[in-house]
C-alpha cells in the first residue's frame, strides 16, 4: 500500500532573502551584457526620436503643411495626449509580470510604425489630408511613447544598479546626440534643403524609423532579463486606477517631484515656437536657406545634450538626480532668455545649445530620479504615474501656446514658460529631497 505524499508546506516569505540575494547575484552576473544591450537601444533609439521630438524638423513641417500656429499646438499636444493615459495603462498590464521584455518589443515597434507612418504620409499626401494625417501619426506615437515609457523604464531598473545608471544613460545618450546632431545637419541641408526623394521630411523620418528599429533589435537580442523575487497581483485598470492617490499621497517628497514635473512639462509650452520665432526674428525665407537654419540649429541643440550628458550623468552618480534636476532647470531659464534677447545666429546657436543641454539634464533627472522613489513592487506605477502627470500638462501647454502665439506672440509664450520654470525651481528647492539619501538612511 502506497503512503500518500503531502505537498510540501510553502513558507511565503522565508527564502525571500535567498531569492533577493539570487536576483541581485544575477543582475551583477549580466551586468556587460545588459549594459551593452541597454547601450545600444538607447544610443540608437535616442539618435532616431531625437529627429523627431527635436524642437525644429516636426513643428517646422506641420507649420509648412498647415500655415497655422494653432496647427504646431494641436499635433504637439496631440502628442501628448497619447501618453496621458497610456503609461498607466501599460503598468496595470506588465507590473504582475516577471518578464517584461515581450511588452517592450510589442510597444516600441508600436512607437516605430507610427514615426514611419509621418514618412509615408509626406509621400502619398498634401495639403489638409496630409497636415490631419500628421496629427493622427503623432497621436499614435504619443500612445505608444507613453506606455515604452513604462515598460523601459521598468526593464532599466530591473537589470541596471543604481550605481551604474547615470553612467549608462550618460554615454548613451552622449553617443545618441553625437550622431543625431550630424544626421540633423544633414537632414537639414541635404534632405530637406534639396527636398530628397520628393520629400525631405520624409527621407528624414525613414532614417529615424530604421535607427530606432535597430536599436529595439539590440535590446531584444542583447538583454537578459532577471525574474524579481515579488511582483504585486494582478490588479484592473480600474481598480489600480483608484489607488493612485493613495500611490502619491504616501512619500510627500515623491508628490512634489511630480508637481515639479508637472511645471516643466508646463513650460515646454515654448518648445515648439524656438524654432517658428528664430525664423520670423531672421526673416528666412525659402527651402536652402530654412533647410541650413534647421540643420544648423538643431546641430546646436543635440550638440549641447551631447556634451552635457557626461557631466549630467556623473554628477547624479556622485550626489542622486535632484542637483541635476536643479541645474537642468536654471540652464532652461538662462538659455530661453539669451534667446529672447539676442538676433545674431551665432548666439541664437548657443541658445539652442543651452536648450539641448537643460533638456538633456531634466530628461535624465527625471527617469532617474522616480526609479529611487517607494518599494520596487510599486515602481512600474511610480513610473506611470509620473508619466501621465508630465503628459497632462505638456498636452495642454502646446495647445494654449499656439493660441496665444496666434494672438499676443512668441514673447508672450516665452514668458510664461519662464513663469513655470521659477515655480519649478522654488518647489524643488523648498520641498523636494534627495530620494537616494532618504533610501540609503533607511537601510
Amino acid at each position: 500500500m502506497s503512503a500518500t505524499v503531502e505537498p510540501a508546506a510553502v513558507e511565503p516569505d522565508g527564502d525571500l532573502a535567498a531569492r533577493e540575494a539570487a536576483y541581485e547575484k544575477f543582475v551583477w552576473d549580466n551586468l556587460k551584457r545588459n549594459y551593452l544591450g541597454n547601450y545600444l537601444h538607447g544610443m540608437l533609439g535616442m539618435t532616431g526620436f531625437r529627429l523627431v521630438n527635436a524642437p525644429t524638423f516636426l513643428p517646422a513641417y506641420l507649420h509648412q503643411v498647415s500655415g497655422s500656429n494653432a496647427i504646431v499646438g494641436l499635433g504637439l499636444a496631440l502628442q501628448q495626449v497619447g501618453g496621458v493615459i497610456s503609461p498607466i495603462f501599460g503598468a496595470t498590464k506588465i507590473e504582475h509580470r516577471t518578464k517584461v521584455m515581450p511588452a517592450a518589443i510589442w510597444m516600441g515597434s508600436l512607437a516605430r510604425l507610427a514615426v514611419l507612418g509621418m514618412a509615408i504620409a509626406g509621400w502619398l499626401l498634401k495639403g489638409s489630408q496630409l497636415a490631419t494625417a500628421l496629427l493622427v501619426m503623432m497621436l499614435m506615437f504619443g500612445i505608444f511613447m507613453g506606455a515604452q515609457r513604462v515598460v523601459f523604464s521598468l526593464l532599466v531598473a530591473k537589470v541596471i544598479p543604481i550605481s551604474r545608471r547615470g553612467r549608462l544613460q550618460a554615454w548613451r545618450n552622449m553617443t545618441g546626440s553625437a550622431i543625431a546632431a550630424v544626421l540633423s545637419y544633414f537632414a537639414g541641408k541635404y534632405f530637406i534643403g534639396q527636398n530628397l526623394f520628393g520629400n525631405g521630411y520624409s527621407t528624414t523620418f525613414v532614417f529615424a524609423f530604421v535607427l530606432t528599429t535597430l536599436g529595439l533589435w539590440a535590446l531584444q537580442f542583447l538583454v537578459n532579463e532577471p525574474e524579481p523575487p515579488t511582483t504585486r497581483p494582478q490588479t484592473g485598470f480600474r481598480d489600480r486606477f483608484k489607488e493612485l492617490p493613495r500611490l502619491i499621497s504616501q512619500d510627500r517628497s515623491y508628490a512634489f517631484f511630480l508637481l515639479v514635473q508637472m511645471l516643466a512639462t508646463s513650460a515646454r509650452i515654448a518648445t515648439p515656437f524656438y524654432i517658428l520665432y528664430v525664423t520670423q526674428k531672421l526673416h528666412l525665407h525659402g527651402a536652402a536657406q530654412m533647410g541650413a537654419t534647421l540643420g544648423l540649429l538643431s546641430t546646436a541643440f543635440m550638440l549641447g545634450d551631447t556634451l552635457s550628458n557626461i557631466g549630467w550623468g556623473s554628477l547624479g552618480d556622485r550626489t542622486g538626480f535632484r542637483l541635476v534636476l536643479l541645474l537642468s532647470l536654471v540652464a532652461w531659464v538662462a538659455a530661453t532668455v539669451l534667446l529672447m534677447n539676442v538676433a545674431v545666429s551665432a548666439l541664437i546657436a548657443v541658445a539652442f545649445f543651452g536648450l539641448g543641454a537643460a533638456q538633456a539634464g531634466y530628461m535624465m533627472a527625471a527617469q532617474t530620479m522616480i526609479l529611487e522613489f517607494g518599494s520596487r513592487d510599486e515602481l512600474p506605477m511610480r513610473i506611470a504615474v509620473s508619466a501621465t502627470a508630465e503628459s497632462i500638462t505638456a498636452t495642454l501647454g502646446p495647445l494654449v501656446g499656439g493660441g496665444l502665439a496666434d494672438l499676443l506672440g512668441y514673447d508672450t509664450v516665452f514668458g510664461i514658460s519662464l513663469g513655470f520654470l521659477a515655480a519649478g525651481l522654488l518647489i524643488l528647492v523648498i520641498a523636494v529631497k534627495e530620494p537616494r539619501t532618504a533610501r540609503l538612511a533607511a537601510i
